[in-house]
């Protein structure tokens, strides 16, 4: 998240938690769409990771001089970690920019009715980032893993609270500091009109995440060479913090609803406590005990609103609830495909008759289903199979259903054409069966005079950038 939330109000019983999301229920509308998406900045001199500070070696700048460039330049308001600038926002509104702990680059962008307006977003972002990259020498992968740089030589961002996240890692998974330093994603949040609309919503997003991570699969390479996976980025998160990721089966549940969220959420451990501008390192302790004012670290301490959307912000199950639904499966890829999760998901889920069909194809899926399908998914890509079908099957009976409901919403741009334009790179992936991961690995093995890479893959640095 882009800033953490300032909410003092002090939290007096669950049911106030409960009240929290249902405050986020849209009734009446108007439902919006937003997107987030990260990407991994290089310098074009030699393929290196950028440092905060920059390097002396070859009197480059680095993050913090290229977020000062783009606060210039956009007039972004700036958002400060102990007196280090970490990220930018929009005073009237708009998106904001922050930092991920390796330097990923991350817009949050803001709320829109459709797609055109994201895309007309995403183009004002990298027309505002050229200039002030190219002043400082910097590129940006469109990978969803960074493919060379051991973790060892990624740089860490000035940041409070990822220095808590980063020592508690290693004590609950293997690959929880590669998820924090070394991946970048594209996230699309959704709106909901009630509890059962969550509830519908949630279901079919998360039976349908596995089906994004392969459509969206772009992280092959690992340290110089393939990792195996179409998405290493998705095989990270299968054992990062087992206690804040997954698939949620809860949620399946009979009586799924704003309450079973809230006590999930509340056996999440917490990672920090923040008061004024210190975050205080209480990792592995209860919210609940938080809640009671019994927190050994903070003694009396009581928790308030801004404690539990900052807690909520930690927590990473493949989807997520906060007043809005956040769909976080996919690999980052080019910006067709960041608007093509954004299409996706705007024709799946405002389209109520594309959402019923939608449904229709996954709903009798167990949970150990779910959750075989969740394991194979980052390593076979389409050809993992759930009940009898695979992954390409599925998307060749689902896209179709996006396309209808983006013509039915009719949201159409400057030239007549409905979002469904951008679903187009999705489209031909499912036809041809070859997802970015398996063209890209294509290109790592193909012959140099054909224009493949040679096994070089610092071909990536031209090949693979925005």
């Amino acid at each position: 998240m882009a800033r953490d939330v300032i909410d003092e109000q002090v939290i007096s019983s669950r049911d106030e938690l409960v009240g929290w999301f249902e405050a986020g229920s849209k009734p009446n509308g108007p439902f919006r769409i937003g997107t987030e998406h990260e990407k991994i900045p290089f310098y074009r001199i030699d393929d290196r990771p950028v440092p905060y500070g920059g390097r002396l070696d070859c009197a480059t700048c680095g993050i913090s001089s290229l977020l000062e460039a783009l606060r210039v330049a956009q007039g972004w308001e700036p958002i400060e970690d102990e007196g280090a600038l970490i990220g930018l926002f929009d005073p009237i509104g708009g998106g904001a920019i922050s930092l991920e702990p390796g330097g990923q680059f991350e817009l949050s962008g803001a709320p829109f009715d459709n797609t055109h307006e994201t895309a007309a977003e995403l183009d004002a972002h990298f027309a505002a980032l050229a200039p002030a990259a190219q002043s400082c020498g910097i590129g940006f992968l469109d990978l969803g893993m960074s493919p060379l740089w051991p973790r060892a030589e990624t740089p860490v961002m000035p940041k409070q609270r990822y220095g808590i996240m980063a020592r508690y890692m290693p004590k609950v998974g293997s690959y929880g500091l590669d998820m924090m330093f070394r991946t970048s994603t594209v996230q699309t949040n959704i709106d909901f009109a009630s509890e059962a609309d969550m509830v519908a919503k949630l279901r079919l997003g998360l039976s349908l995440q596995p089906l994004i991570t392969a459509l969206f699969a772009n992280s092959p390479f690992t340290d110089g060479k393939p990792n195996g996976f179409q998405s290493m980025r998705s095989q990270i998160w299968t054992d990062t913090d087992k206690a804040r990721t997954g698939m949620l089966p809860f949620a399946f549940q009979s009586g799924m609803g704003f309450e079973a969220f809230v006590d999930y959420a509340l056996d999440v451990p917490l990672y920090f406590v923040k008061r004024g501008d210190v975050y205080h390192d209480v990792a592995g302790a209860s919210f609940r005990d938080l809640l009671a004012g019994r927190l050994a670290a903070l003694p009396g301490e009581r928790a308030t609103m801004s404690d539990w959307a900052n807690h909520l912000s930690t927590i990473f199950p493949e989807v997520r609830l906060k007043r809005y639904i956040e769909m976080r499966g996919a690999d980052v890829g080019p910006k067709s495909h960041i608007l093509a999760l954004t299409a996706f998901c705007a024709g799946l889920f405002y389209d109520a008759q594309a959402s019923e069909a939608a449904w229709d194809l996954v709903k009798h899926w167990s949970d150990e289903d779910r959750q075989t399908l969740r394991g194979a998914v980052p390593r076979e890509g389409l050809a993992a199979r759930v009940a009898g079908m695979s992954l390409l099957d599925l998307s060749r009976k689902i896209l179709p259903l996006a396309r209808q409901g983006l013509e039915r919403r009719a949201r159409v741009d400057a030239s007549g054409r409905d979002e469904a334009i951008y679903l187009e790179p999705l489209e031909e992936i499912a036809a041809s069966a070859q997802t970015l991961a398996s063209r890209r690995l294509a290109l790592y093995h193909g012959d140099v005079s054909a224009g493949g890479w040679g096994r070089d893959i610092k071909r990536a640095f031209i090949d693979c950038v925005y």
